[in-house]
């Protein structure tokens, strides 16, 4: 493992450029775990009653009522999204790369990158941001920011929020289930409900923001073909592995100047055909690229 860390900071520094391509399980290794501890931490009242025991299986209860709906959902969204990780991951990634020639794709919807220091336009969020609401018919093309729409639910609830948007409880309150009814999100442009802009189905909303990172991602990539690139994937699964890993190992093979290199907590397989121009490091990410950064 010491020696693969070597040899890929090795290739970084011999780079020209650096594309990250990263998945849920950097932001894991971050600290944005959905059980456990952190789990229990705000959502034990809905653990309680509902049965479910992580955030995930929270995501898709069947709710009673849309006030209950969105006391969980703006819960999930600002503990995912609004509050700061954990670990020093994303900022210690940055520190890597960012002298680089770089860019970032991402299926993460929790905004760390740009929270780190990362250039908005060299990033491209592929599945959505939890800080957008979109329509849910959707009437048009639009989204819209909802921090301050989410902010009031969250304080309705009866929660704090203090340093880092870290929520708190006072002294033997527990938190309300659910939210006033005024406060449920309605679509500025015809007034029908606003989800969040999260792709699970065709009703996703690509706006004009989404549309720009799609082309910088589609400009980046034709204008560095042939030279020196470092494909770096981190915390990749098989959810949708078409827009990172096969996507990574086609245009490696392609490029032959180009190296894959993958951090994953466990031991991920690579084609015959790039396995020579491969790194495979498994373990933690995070001390990964602690590691990267101290050598």
């Amino acid at each position: 493992m010491k020696e693969s860390i070597m040899k890929l900071k090795e290739l970084l520094g011999q780079a020209e450029a650096v594309i990250i391509g990263a998945g849920a399980g950097l932001s894991t290794a971050a600290g944005f775990v959905y059980d456990g501890e952190r789990f229990d931490r705000y959502f034990s009242d809905f653990s309680r009653e509902y049965g479910f025991h992580d955030m995930y299986s929270g995501g898709f209860y069947p709710y009673r009522t849309q006030e209950e709906f969105w006391a969980y959902w703006s819960r999930n969204i600002w503990v995912n999204r609004y509050m700061d990780a954990p670990k020093s991951t994303y900022s210690d990634l940055f520190a890597l790369v960012k002298d680089k020639d770089y860019f970032v794709l991402t299926t993460n919807v929790d905004h760390c990158f740009q929270k780190a220091g990362f250039d908005k336009k060299r990033l491209f969020y592929t599945q959505g941001d939890y800080g957008l609401f979109q329509c849910t018919k959707p009437c048009c093309r639009k989204t819209w920011e909802n921090e301050s729409q989410v902010r009031k639910m969250i304080l309705a609830q009866g929660f704090v929020i203090g340093d880092h948007n870290e929520l708190r409880l006072p002294e033997g309150q527990e938190p309300l289930m659910s939210v006033p009814s005024e406060l449920l999100p309605k679509c500025p442009n015809c007034g029908r409900p606003l989800t969040f802009n999260l792709r699970s189905d065709e009703k996703f909303v690509e706006d004009e923001g989404w549309r720009r990172a799609a082309e910088a991602y589609e400009a980046w990539v034709t204008s560095h073909q042939g030279k020196r690139v470092v494909f770096l994937e981190i915390g990749v699964g098989y959810n949708t592995p078409g827009i990172i890993k096969y996507n990574f190992w086609q245009q490696v093979y392609q490029n032959e100047k180009a190296t894959y290199a993958c951090l994953n907590l466990t031991e991920e397989p690579v084609p015959q055909e790039i396995k020579e121009r491969s790194i495979v490091i498994s373990g933690d990410s995070t001390q990964v690229i602690q590691e990267l950064l101290s050598l």
